[in-house]
């Protein structure tokens, strides 16, 4: 029997297609399928979320509002639950909030949003900063901090573009800092590194300004997928927890 090798459109169509399935009332079942659909395609870039998919490691949690205060306090609920599970992971594996809304006009308009949300999480975290990051954003060596573990957050929305940030919903991706660190310690982040930058050049037809390698940039200019000024400064105020705050 003959099996039909399946034609995809390109990543832009296909994704656009995907944000027109008015997903915001849909079940969570639905929108989980959705952002499963858009990390299928052959032409994502990023390698990480590919596998983490393939191996059914990724915790989606379905939210309302990002302007929800309640919304975002069951954020931190989820989020402390996936860390207590995670523990040691021995591959890598991804906590995905996506909200129902507000599906924001701009670009600075999500990237506003995701530093609310941010914010509220931090200010109600009881736990000292992870261990081996700075707490301030302006830092090379910043990584936000849920629950004592470092965290490397993507932005995704449906405004966002870059193609490799678009997503049918607001979506926030925490990715758990340690997961790069042992990668690079077994001698294969440079290779993942390279080949997601090649990857998303081709998708997007140039380069991402925004990619930096950890200490050489605070990687708080990349959680929104926005190309920030040179001047930009994270709307983020880190408050004294614990004894160490730089890790």
């Amino acid at each position: 029997m003959t099996t039909v090798e399946r034609t995809w459109p390109p990543l832009n169509e296909y994704l656009r297609d995907i944000a027109r399935e008015s997903l915001a009332d849909a079940g969570e079942d639905a929108i989980s399928d959705a952002v499963a659909r858009m990390i299928a395609h052959p032409e994502y870039p990023c390698l990480g979320a590919r596998s983490v998919f393939r191996r059914d490691a990724a915790r989606i949690v379905v939210l309302d509002s990002m302007a929800d205060p309640d919304a975002v306090a069951q954020l931190a609920v989820h989020l402390e639950a996936f860390s207590n599970a995670n523990r040691d992971p021995e591959d890598f594996v991804s906590f995905i909030a996506v909200f129902r809304e507000p599906v924001t006009p701009t670009e600075k308009d999500f990237e506003a949003r995701l530093w609310q949300v941010l914010q509220q999480l931090h200010d109600e975290d009881t736990h000292p900063w992870a261990d081996g990051v700075a707490a301030d954003p302006e830092a090379p060596q910043f990584a936000f901090s849920h629950a004592g573990r470092a965290y490397f957050i993507v932005g995704l929305h449906p405004r966002a573009s870059r193609i490799a940030r678009r997503a049918p919903l607001p979506t926030l991706v925490f990715n758990l800092h340690e997961q790069f660190e042992k990668l690079r310690a077994e001698g294969g982040f440079d290779r993942m590194r390279t080949a997601i930058r090649r990857r998303d050049t081709k998708v997007q037809g140039s380069v991402n300004p925004m990619a930096a390698d950890h200490g050489e940039a605070s990687e708080a200019r990349q959680y929104s997928g926005r190309r920030v000024e040179t001047t930009w400064q994270a709307p983020f105020s880190p408050k004294e927890i614990g004894d160490d705050r730089s890790g």
